[in-house]
C-alpha cells in the first residue's frame, strides 16, 4: 500500500476560493471521490483522475457511508494519490470523522486539507461579520438535522447560547425552526438573513426577521443555504443593500453577486 488519501475541502462552491494546496492534490490526483453538490468547474482541475461521485442528498438516494469507507481504503491500493473531496471544509458537517476513524484503523494514511465553510462565505457575501467587538462574541455553527439512532439534537441551546448562530442545511426545515426558538424564548424580531448558493454568480440573500424565516426559506430556489441568526444580521451593510427593507415588513430582499441590489413583491 503505497498511495495517500487526501480529504479535500472544496469550499463553498467558487472555484478561485480553493486553497493552493486543494488545487494542487486535484491536479495530480489519479482517483476523486466526490460530494454532488461540487460544481463541474473543480472537478475539472482534476483532468487526469477518474471521477466518482459519493453525494448525499436529503430525501434523496445516496452512497452508503461505510461504503464509501471502503472506497478510499481499496482505491489507495491501486493508486498513489486518492482524493475525498467534500464540500465546504471535510471537518464541518461532512463525516470526515467517520472516514478518517475507518482508515486508521485499515493503516491508509491520510492528510485533511481545509477548506471555506458556508458559514464565512455566506459572511463575506453579506458583507457581514459574524462577529462583533462588544455585542457579538460568540458563534455557533449546527444543524437542526438528526439521524435515525443518533442522540438527540440540541441544537436550540447552541442557538440560544451564542450570539450569532449559522444554521447549516435548515432551509427546508424553516418552520420548525422559526417555531422552536421562538417557544424556547428567542424574540421573534431577532434578525436573519438567509444566503444560498454562497460565493457563486447565481448567489441570493434574503433578509427579515426569526418570525419571517419561513417566507424567507420559501423564496430560496433549492440551492445550498446557510441561515444567519442574531444582531449582526441587522448590520447596516445589509440596510444599505436592500434599502427598502427599512421600510418594509415584507421579508422581500435580495441581493446579487455583483452587488447591485433589488426588491421584488410578494
Amino acid at each position: 500500500m503505497t498511495g495517500t488519501v487526501y480529504l479535500v475541502g472544496a469550499g463553498p462552491g467558487a472555484v478561485d476560493l480553493l486553497t493552493l494546496r486543494a488545487a494542487k492534490f486535484l491536479e495530480c490526483a489519479d482517483i476523486v471521490f466526490h460530494d454532488a453538490l461540487v460544481p463541474q468547474e473543480i472537478l475539472l482541475l482534476a483532468s487526469k483522475a477518474k471521477k466518482v461521485e459519493v453525494g448525499k442528498r436529503s430525501g434523496q438516494y445516496s452512497t452508503a457511508q461505510n461504503f464509501i469507507n471502503k472506497q478510499l481504503a481499496d482505491a489507495v491500493r491501486k493508486h498513489k494519490v486518492v482524493v475525498r473531496l467534500k464540500g465546504g471544509d471535510p471537518m464541518l458537517f461532512d463525516r470526515a470523522h467517520e472516514e478518517i476513524s475507518y482508515l486508521r484503523k485499515k493503516r491508509v494514511r491520510f492528510e485533511v486539507v481545509p477548506g471555506i465553510t458556508a458559514a464565512l462565505a455566506a459572511s463575506a457575501d453579506l458583507g457581514v461579520s459574524l462577529t462583533r467587538r462588544g455585542s457579538a462574541r460568540s458563534v455557533a455553527f449546527l444543524t437542526t438535522r438528526t439521524a435515525p439512532g443518533e442522540r438527540p439534537n440540541e441544537w436550540i441551546k447552541a442557538a440560544l447560547a451564542a450570539d450569532t448562530a449559522v444554521i447549516y442545511m435548515g432551509a427546508g426545515e424553516a418552520d420548525a425552526i422559526a417555531q422552536a426558538l421562538i417557544a424556547a424564548g428567542k424574540p421573534s424580531a431577532t434578525p436573519v438573513a438567509l444566503v444560498e448558493n454562497a460565493s457563486l454568480p447565481t448567489v441570493r440573500a434574503f433578509a427579515g426577521t426569526l418570525a419571517q424565516l419561513p417566507t424567507l426559506a420559501a423564496r430560496c430556489g433549492g440551492g445550498p443555504v446557510a441561515i444567519l441568526l442574531g444582531e449582526v444580521a441587522r448590520d447596516s451593510a445589509i440596510i444599505a443593500a436592500w434599502p427598502n427593507e427599512q421600510s418594509s415588513s415584507s421579508p422581500t430582499a435580495r441581493a446579487t453577486r455583483t452587488g447591485r441590489a433589488r426588491s421584488s413583491s410578494s
